[in-house]
């Protein structure tokens, strides 16, 4: 037990009095070539802090990638060895000679090395490089917020177990990939190769010259005396990183004629398509006008508002816009489709204004405007829609007053008495006449519809329903069914869907509203169609309007 503790309290001497004694720095090539990586390995025979490596010096002349820190401790006959490993990417970000300078750790210093980078031109066919990227952009001379497209490509020929590509950079620029990864092999110099192309759109918001720095793929490759280990052992990995070309750009400013919207565009159009076709227009039957922009080289985002005007008689409904984005011959294009509903209140011929798009030609160098022309439809009378007949116009005709009968003396003798007795009857008819001609008389009338409110909460119900627009229609069926009953004493208790089954008393209507709550308030809420609904409704309409016409009030004097 004693030799025991004695070994012990060696071993514990031992580890204490061990210090780092040497820190060494190699990489893995040398010479390199420009935008290809190279590894740089920091060593210290110590277990030290892993903070204690400062790459920041290398900034001025590499493009510094992650940097690893390991640290091993071995024990062989009780001699214990420890040691600390600093593992950074570098990439020369020009050709010719570049110092790594000495880094101190811990108070031990290692020794610069001298790194020389060639261009990619001057490597020999027969050393070509396992990884490189290649950039291409659609244009280098363009306008503030035009948008180019940057196809980036990266070739391997090596075998790769992880990696990552960066997004380009430019102050200043909205950048957005565009699509998804596209992969391809090829063969090059005799080489094949895996390629991975990518394609970002990039809108600068800035004049002046600028340079678009090309994204930077980081990963590990898999060593190829690794491949043929033993199957139970882990393959060998080297962390890798390469950049492509720097792209220099010169972006334009704003024309100084430019005084609206800014849209630099090689192509915008505007086109406008009708429902129904051919144009068949009615009163109360919702139409739908559906107009789309399209731009290349621009984004959804730079896309303006689409507005369309009215004359008074209509009434239009937009729908949310639609955007598109996709490549078209290695140019991005962008479309904007708006639907609008329009319903007309009454029949007669309407004129559309004009929609303009202006826009600045970056091919021409010109401003020009898209226009959709100005348009005259015709609205059609409606039969289902037919106004409820006027009411008769008052009876004018004057009511004449009976001319008062001249008194005259009677002398009264004895002799006389039937002659008093018949005038008295003559005067008590003469009197009644007076007051049943004095008396107001009354008039059959027809009711009169409710007027605006009805066709105007009768117009929104319909709208909705032909837009599928079931938020729009729960809340225009109360509206419009109180203006259905707008002379019913019952009015009043319509303030809830259900109270419309019993009040109407209609089974295709009842069957529409449940459907339309079901698709709203469901436990699995869908997409609803309102032609149930619009059908419903219409054959309601049309009911009340045949009872309007036969129904008749006496008028309160």
């Amino acid at each position: 037990m004693v030799r025991v503790i004695i070994s012990l309290l060696t071993i514990l001497i031992s580890l204490n009095s061990y210090a780092l004694s040497k820190v060494t720095a190699s990489v893995d090539k040398n010479p390199v070539v420009v935008n290809e990586s190279l590894i740089l390995t920091v060593t210290a025979d110590d277990d030290v802090d892993s903070n204690a490596l400062d790459t920041s010096a290398l900034l001025t002349d590499f493009i510094v990638g992650r940097t690893s820190v390991s640290s091993q401790t071995s024990m062989v006959n009780f001699n214990t060895t420890r040691s600390t490993t600093w593992t950074t990417v570098l990439i020369a970000r020009k050709p010719g000679d570049w110092v790594i300078p000495a880094f101190n750790i811990a108070g031990m210093t290692t020794q610069p090395i001298t790194i020389t980078a060639i261009p990619a031109s001057k490597v020999p066919a027969s050393s070509q490089q396992d990884l490189f990227i290649t950039s291409e952009v659609s244009d280098t001379e363009i306008y503030v917020q035009q948008q180019i497209t940057l196809k980036v490509k990266l070739h391997f020929s090596a075998e790769l177990k992880r990696g990552s590509l960066t997004e380009p950079s430019l102050a200043g620029a909205n950048i957005l990939q565009v699509g998804k990864d596209k992969e391809s092999e090829n063969i090059i110099n005799g080489k094949r190769y895996r390629i991975i192309e990518r394609v970002y759109a990039i809108s600068p918001q800035q004049s002046g010259e600028v340079i678009l720095k090309s994204p930077v793929f980081s990963g590990e490759i898999i060593m190829p005396s690794s491949r043929r280990s033993n199957f139970l052992s882990f393959a060998e990995t080297k962390p890798v990183s390469i950049v492509g070309d720097d792209i220099p750009l010169s972006v334009k400013a704003i024309p100084t004629q430019i005084s609206g919207p800014w849209l630099p565009s090689e192509l915008v159009a505007v086109h406008q398509e009708w429902q129904p076709e051919p144009k068949q227009f009615k009163v109360g039957e919702p139409m739908t006008r559906t107009i789309t922009l399209t731009a290349a080289g621009l984004s959804e985002e730079q896309l303006p508002e689409i507005s369309m005007q009215v004359p008074a008689g209509l009434k239009v409904y937009p729908d949310q816009a639609e955007l598109h984005t996709g490549l078209n011959n290695e140019r991005l294009v962008s479309q904007k489709v708006v639907n609008f509903a329009i319903v007309a209140s009454k029949a007669g011929d309407f004129y559309l204004p004009e929609i303009r798009i202006p826009w600045w030609n970056t091919v021409t160098n010109q401003a020009q405007v898209a226009i959709i022309a100005a348009e005259k439809i015709t609205i059609l009378p409606n039969p289902d829609l037919a106004p409820a007949p006027a009411m008769p116009a008052a009876n004018t005709t004057p009511i004449t007053t009976p001319t008062p009968v001249p008194v005259q003396t009677v002398t009264v003798t004895k002799n006389s008495v039937w002659q008093w007795l018949f005038l008295s009857l003559w005067l008590l008819t003469s009197l009644a006449w007076f007051i049943s001609a004095k008396r107001p008389f009354t008039r059959a009338k027809t009711v009169k519809p409710s007027g605006d409110k009805t066709n105007t909460a009768h117009l929104d119900l319909m709208a909705a329903c032909k837009q599928n627009n079931g938020q729009a229609a729960l809340a225009a069926l109360l509206p419009w069914a109180r203006s259905q009953t707008s002379a019913n004493a019952h009015n009043d208790a319509l303030t809830t869907l259900d109270s419309l089954h019993a009040h109407f008393n209609d089974q295709a209507l009842s069957a529409a509203i449940i459907e339309l709550q079901q698709s709203h308030y469901g436990k699995a809420p869908s997409q609803w169609s309102g032609n149930n609904l619009l059908n419903a409704i219409q054959a309601v309409n049309k009911t009340n309007r045949s009872k309007a016409v036969n129904t008749t009030i006496t008028l309160n004097p």
